[in-house]
């Protein structure tokens, strides 16, 4: 039995092939801690600009995804300010035009996110 490689570094051409190559690409997508589904005020800043609103709306240990319309590609460096907390430096892993995901340079303390979860949580949890 032999194993197969995908190339991922080439285009690809045709639709069914871009919808094969996002489910592939998701495959490698390492999550190091479960979501939680919250809705949780906050500030965003980008290096060099203002904060601006934003609500999360998935928190885990290692990073957060919230909405905001903003043009700040993948690998920006950001500072996530939440309720009674200092500012959090972060890096922007994806932005799809409408909602941001990040990665937190730091773990968030368990007793910061149980706290936050408390507070600002929604019922469900999911792991993808």
């Amino acid at each position: 039995m032999t194993s197969e490689v995908k190339d991922t570094s080439k285009a690809p051409q045709s639709k069914g092939d871009m919808i094969l190559d996002d489910l592939f690409l998701g495959e490698l997508e390492d999550r190091s801690a479960p979501r939680i589904s919250l809705s949780l005020p906050a500030k965003l800043r980008a290096s060099n600009a203002s904060a601006f609103s934003v609500t999360v709306n998935d928190l885990s240990l290692s990073g957060f995804a919230c909405h905001a319309l903003s043009s700040m590609p993948q690998g920006t460096r950001c500072w996530l300010k939440m309720p009674g907390m200092e500012s959090m430096q972060a890096e922007v892993v994806w932005n799809d035009g409408f909602m941001i995901g990040c990665s937190f340079d730091k773990l968030l303390s368990q007793v910061v996110l149980d706290s936050l979860i408390a507070r600002y949580s929604e019922p469900t949890v999911f792991n993808v």
